[in-house]
């Protein structure tokens, strides 16, 4: 298993080198607990999920780095043992490469699927969105149909 995330860890940074981000290390093992670990959501994406998707394993390594540069320890705990601030700045961070990177790729159904998620299960029905972030889960939601609107 740690062998398939080191794999999906070297694939993502080619990524981040188009993307223009500069990504924290993470080890395969730190992958491993984020993805395993405790947290206080509803979230339903298992890591085979995320192993099984390109953008969807962008979309946590760069969760995962975010965090580092906040300063946190990457353990089964983490998400659960930080302010939910720093959560959430680092999902729509995430939020914001894994759909750049897709505009990239022009996949314009996955960007869609994951608007329509981003909607229903942050912005509409997540009890723990700190309200302070909720602008910015918006003009994410905008920006992005805004843009897939423009290359369609």
């Amino acid at each position: 298993m740690l062998a398939e995330i080191d794999a999906k860890i070297r694939k993502a940074k080619k990524a981040f080198k188009q993307l223009g981000y500069i990504a924290e290390d993470v080890s395969a093992k730190e992958f491993h607990d984020y993805m395993t670990g405790e947290i206080f959501s509803e979230d339903k994406t298992t890591l085979r999920d995320v192993l099984d998707s390109e953008f969807l394993a962008i979309h946590e390594l760069v969760e995962i780095s975010e965090l580092k540069k906040m300063g946190r320890t990457i353990n089964k705990r983490v998400i659960v043992g930080s302010p939910k601030t720093m959560i959430y700045e680092a999902h729509f961070t995430a939020m914001e490469l894994e759909l750049n990177y897709a505009l990239l790729k022009k996949d314009y159904p996955w960007i869609r699927t994951r608007l329509e998620r981003h909607k229903t299960s942050v912005l509409e029905d997540d009890p723990h969105l700190p309200e302070e972030l909720r602008p910015r889960g918006k003009a994410i939601l905008e920006r992005f149909k805004k843009m897939i609107t423009e290359s369609t």
